[in-house]
């Protein structure tokens, strides 16, 4: 079946959602998962045709369940941990016990979750329904159910992936939030010379795969679009003879330097680079208060672009 423009989208968009909670750490990770509990319930009820209820909008915290379809029998534990022993500490829950008639249903949301499918000998004390063949679910999973739909379904779909993670951003607090960030970055100058210049071209997609990127592809792709918009603004300040550019990229370069000699996955790398730039910025002694969630969507703009720039990761057409 041929790729739609609707498909398309809605991979990379599943795709970016899945690698910004499987990067965890310190962004905002409570609320995401919230977000998710309720994404998940709108989207797998107009997906499959369920009737989803988040169970934690009315009572907080139930172990083992986040979602209930009463109508068709469905309790549904939606998970960022993808592993043998989440899925039976959830089924041996005492919560369980109330839905003796009902099917589980485990949904990883970050991870791929083939192994889970194969496995046929889950502690199950509650003898509650439960096939993994069947019942375990991952973005993989839902991205290949999506595959085969009608084109008219999938633009159904693919409407409301626009409206719930279609990243609209206000252009204007945008562009502030960037100074602003590159400002507090270029207070942090560590003094780096950086006379190496790249001057080889190569393609971003070229470069991604040349560094062994994975997760962090879907991130890099998502923000790389802003690279003439942190031209601009490094052209602003540097055209006044106030060279923040190359005080902001030494910043970014000198973390990734210092995090590839305690880490060796590139990806993992990608997103400790992200972690510590914005940790620069918040404990800086000129940090200006902004929203958490523009904070990391302006580093991660701008260590994209650092990446573009190859002031970080190989180049993959260096002599």
């Amino acid at each position: 079946m041929n790729r739609s423009k609707y498909f398309d989208y809605i991979e990379e968009r599943l795709n970016v959602l899945s690698v910004r909670i499987n990067s965890g750490g310190k962004l905002n990770i409570l609320n995401l998962h919230v977000h998710s509990e309720n994404f998940y319930r709108d989207f797998l009820n107009k997906l499959y045709g369920w009737k989803l209820d988040n169970l934690n909008a009315n009572l907080q915290n139930v172990e083992a369940i986040d979602l209930v379809d009463s109508v068709n029998k469905f309790v549904i534990q939606v998970s960022s941990t993808s592993t043998r022993k989440k899925i039976e500490d959830s089924l041996k829950k005492d919560s369980l016990k109330n839905y003796s008639n009902y099917t589980f249903k485990f949904v990883s949301i970050a991870n791929n979750a083939d192994n889970l499918r194969k496995i046929t000998d889950f502690k199950n004390p509650h003898n509650i329904s439960f096939e993994p063949k069947n019942d375990v679910i991952d973005k993989d999973a839902i991205i290949a159910y999506i595959l085969n739909l009608d084109i008219n379904t999938q633009r159904e779909i693919y409407e409301f992936i626009k409206k719930e993670l279609g990243n609209e951003v206000d252009a204007v607090k945008l562009d502030s939030n960037l100074a602003t960030i590159i400002n507090i970055l270029a207070k942090e100058d560590l003094n780096i010379l950086d006379e190496n210049s790249e001057t080889r071209a190569f393609g971003i997609e070229q470069k991604i795969t040349y560094n062994d990127l994975d997760r962090a592809r879907y991130i890099i792709n998502d923000y790389a679009k802003n690279h003439i918009q942190v031209e601009k603004k490094y052209t602003e300040f540097d055209k006044n003879a106030v060279n923040k550019s190359s005080s902001v990229l030494a910043v970014i370069k000198k973390i990734y330097l210092e995090t590839t000699m305690a880490i060796k996955n590139p990806d993992a790398i990608f997103f400790d680079v992200i972690k510590k730039v914005i940790n620069v910025a918040t404990e800086s002694a000129n940090f200006v208060k902004i929203p958490y969630e523009e904070l990391e969507l302006c580093v991660n703009i701008l260590v994209v672009d650092a990446f573009i720039r190859c002031k970080i990761f190989e180049n993959p057409n260096k002599s």
